[in-house]
């Protein structure tokens, strides 16, 4: 009998089924608690202004209203949310001095129905004195900028200068330097399941329960324990089975669960909240919007020596956590997959009117890499040299693995060139030169994009603390931050059939499909006997600060607290057997879902036999072992160490690799884009379900593509929204997604149990990189190069006509 390997097989997903039959169990389909009342949030029509007042009786007089909220009930009852900053920036869970971006929460209604309750919040009247915006990140920092929190003094709200090796030693030895403005655009997930939110505060235990669509990071538990008052053993968060889509916007629902809690304790009623697309697009949350300034320092041969980056983030009206993860979040791979080992960072977090913003699929990934990849291609059109030889010069070789960035990063394993070069002959690269050559001599605008990348996964939660200069993080009193962990349980039944137990709140991912081929492995079954329940609750499940699905975390160490917690129970069937057998364990093996004696010969024990016996006759059980057949296992990495010193940080705790080639053509009388190719490479380790992981990398492309091509929250000068619909904020639909030519190189993390990494983010970082190169590349012969995105087509019809004019 050969044991069956389900790691590395595409398994369909057991998810499916009950999602495509309408049994899905999300936030807004099953009412936890009897007698719910709804919530309507009143937001500010203003992108600044100060709050004279409230008249609210109209709305309360309202038949069915069982209550209104204000900030001044804000200001009373709850606590300003902790910020990863020292700046005195005071974020309340609605508005209660000032409005600063239009949408901000100023009031909730609580009515019988989200009927009554839209119909009393149109009937509460805030006083307003407006006051001037801005949305512009340089102009908010000259003098005379109008300023929105007065208690910090400008609108500064973070200031770091990094410096690793000897910058300027690199550029003083320069033969070339290179430099160029960027500008990254505002942009979010858009989720089809918007927010959702029921919260039930009990009066008689002092226990306020919340059901939401919160995907994590679980740190976000203690900080609105926090908020509202209450021990942390006293607020309870349930996550659903089923979120509809996340991709970091999720991770943000926070103040909005403080909200309703706090109109559930006010109220005295269970209250229900759900996000309707106009607020989502107004006021949940984004990426940040950047201006950056970029410097390359490289010799005549293409090998770069060292880089310096400026930018200013746009983090709208508040800072609030975990930012400015926005700058600092790919601190372990600013340098990308190169060798140099000077680089200065310059980053500064910007308080604007805008809506807020947090992570975002690829969280600042797709910002640096759009930056870095683009300065690679200026390089290689300075120096007259192909875009892939430069590239070639400067990777790190596979020998290097594993590799310490000069920012402290740790990059596990991987074989960057090889991925590389897979990819240049997956696209057939020489041979798209050469339609690029017949092309141009034909008139068209035909390009070639290349981008790389190291794709981190994992957080290290200590990353925030870059944000902080080393002095504070000096002080005594000063607590220092590490750490990614998850857990799992798996446990037999007397009939031998298995469950395993998780908390990592999936957004779509596939996760009960991966952990049920994970465990079948590991125990020699069938996915199909194995049962997932992935429900969190933090009142029934181990969980930490880190817990959640962001950051790609599951590929790495979710699935390896369900491989510990399988190989854990695995030694007890084995132990147990031994027992049974009055033979050493050591003599024994678990094979093909039996415990059976090396030699092959004798007796053997299936899980099913042993389950049965070990429930039914707990006397069976050898002296000392605890009754019953489960185990637990909390996994952590060993290499998530706080900020050192020198700012260095190994920001993630895995780093996959990705290498793209794009070739499209440019119509210069619409500024149509075209792909014609498109190639993307993955070395995310130990694949175990290459399906789930094309869909994830399709979806990381598309997500990308968007930011590249269409999608921009654009405001005007008084800070007023013009992007509130899908009239206006476009998306890519299944209409614009290309071909996409996927391919893997596995290379297996020494850090995890199956040597898998995450890959969840994926091409969202490297798509605006390479088909703006791509862009650039067709459009090289009108002197033009792409520093801003979206390239929609009247951008980049505006620059066509301006070059054709030149």
């Amino acid at each position: 009998m050969t044991e069956k390997t389900w790691i590395g097989k595409p398994v369909k997903r057991v998810e499916d089924a009950r999602l495509l039959t309408g049994r899905g169990a999300y936030i807004d389909d099953h009412p936890p608690v009897a007698n719910l009342f709804h919530a309507a949030i009143v937001r500010s029509p203003h992108a600044h202004a100060r709050i004279l007042g409230y008249d609210v009786a109209g709305a309360r007089a309202l038949a069915g209203v069982a209550g209104v909220i204000t900030g001044e009930d804000v200001a009373r009852h709850t606590r300003p949310f902790a910020v990863g900053v020292t700046a005195p920036v005071h974020y309340y869970c609605a508005a209660t001095d000032k409005a600063r971006f239009v949408g901000e929460p100023v009031a909730v209604v609580v009515a019988t129905s989200r009927y009554v309750a839209e119909d009393a919040a149109d009937l509460v009247r805030v006083h307003y004195e407006p006051l001037p915006a801005v949305v512009d990140p340089e102009r908010a920092l000259e003098p005379g900028a109008p300023v929105l929190h007065e208690a910090v003094g400008s609108n500064l709200a973070n200031h770091r200068r990094l410096v690793y090796g000897d910058p300027d030693r690199a550029f003083a030895e320069a033969d070339v330097v290179i430099r160029e403005r960027f500008r990254f655009p505002k942009y979010g997930s858009t989720p089809i399941e918007t927010y959702g939110i029921v919260a039930r505060w009990d009066a008689l235990d002092g226990v306020c329960t919340v059901w939401s669509n919160f995907m994590g990071p679980f740190i976000m538990h203690p900080l609105t324990a926090r908020v509202l008052g209450l021990p942390e053993n006293r607020l309870r968060f349930i996550v659903p089975p089923d979120i509809g889509g996340s991709f970091g916007i999720k991770s943000l629902i926070y103040p909005y669960i403080a909200l309703v809690a706090l109109a559930s304790k006010l109220t005295g009623v269970a209250v229900k909240w759900i996000e309707d697309r106009r607020e989502h697009l107004l006021a949940s949350s984004t990426g940040t919007d950047r201006i950056a300034y970029r410097e390359l320092a490289a010799k005549k041969d293409g090998t770069i020596l060292g880089m310096r980056f400026r930018w200013l983030d746009n983090v709208g009206g508040y800072i609030r956590s975990p930012e400015p993860g926005c700058s600092f979040r790919p601190t372990g791979n600013f340098v990308g997959p190169y060798r140099f080992q000077h680089l200065e960072v310059d980053a500064s977090t910007v308080m604007t009117n805008k809506c807020l913003t947090g992570p975002n699929r690829g969280y600042a990934c797709g910002h640096l890499y759009f930056e870095t990849e683009g300065m690679v291609d200026r390089l290689a059109a300075t120096l007259g040299l192909d875009p892939a030889e430069v590239r070639r010069r400067n990777l790190i070789p596979a020998s290097a693995m594993p590799y310490r960035s000069p920012t402290g990063g740790l990059y596990d394993s991987g074989d960057y060139p090889t991925a590389f070069e897979k990819a240049l002959d997956l696209a057939k690269y020489a041979g798209l030169r050469r339609e690029q050559a017949k092309a141009r001599a034909a008139g068209r605008y035909f390009g070639i994009g290349l981008a790389l990348a190291v794709d981190p996964s994992v957080s290290n939660m200590g990353y925030v603390a870059t944000a902080l200069d080393p002095q504070f993080r000096a002080k005594p009193e000063y607590l220092p931050k590490s750490g990614a962990v998850d857990s799992a349980t798996v446990k037999v039944d007397p009939l031998g059939r298995v469950i395993a137990i998780l908390g990592t709140t999936p957004q779509g991912q596939g996760h009960q499909t991966v952990v049920s081929q994970i465990v079948a492995d590991e125990l020699g079954l069938i996915p199909e006997d194995v049962t997932v329940v992935d429900e969190m609750d933090t009142f029934t499940r181990v969980w930490s600060i880190s817990s959640g699905t962001y950051s790609s975390r599951f590929g790495s160490v979710g699935t390896s607290a369900v491989a510990l917690a399988a190989r854990k129970l695995k030694a007890k069937l084995v132990e147990y057997a031994a027992h049974l057998m009055d033979i050493p364990a050591a003599e024994l093996e678990f094979r093909d879902g039996a415990v059976r004696r090396k030699t092959g010969k004798g007796p053997s024990y299936t899980v099913k036999d042993l389950a049965g016996r070990a429930h039914w006759n707990t006397d069976s059980l050898p002296e000392g072992m605890e009754p019953g057949l489960q185990a637990t296992a909390v996994f952590g990495f060993t290499v998530a160490r706080a900020v050192d010193a020198e700012d260095r940080v190994n920001s993630s705790n895995t780093y996959g690799f990705i290498a793209e080639v794009m070739a499209v053509e440019v119509d210069p009388e619409t500024a149509a884009i075209t792909i014609v190719k498109y190639v993307t490479v993955h070395d995310a380790g130990t694949i175990i379900n290459p399906m789930i992981a094309e869909g994830q990398i399709y979806g990381g492309a598309l997500h990308g593509l968007g930011g590249a091509l269409y999608e921009e929250l654009q405001y005007d000068e008084d800070g007023q929204c013009l992007t509130g619909t899908f009239m206006d904020y476009l998306v890519p639909t299944a209409s614009e997604a290309p071909t996409i030519d996927i391919a893997h190189v596995e290379s297996p993390s020494p850090l995890t149990p199956l040597g898998s990494k995450g890959l969840g983010e994926s091409s969202s970082m490297t798509v605006p990189a390479v088909i703006a190169n791509a862009v650039s590349d067709a459009l090289a012969p009108l002197g033009i190069r792409i520093t801003e995105l979206p390239m929609t087509p009247s951008r980049l019809h505006a620059l066509i006509k301006k070059a054709r004019a030149t």
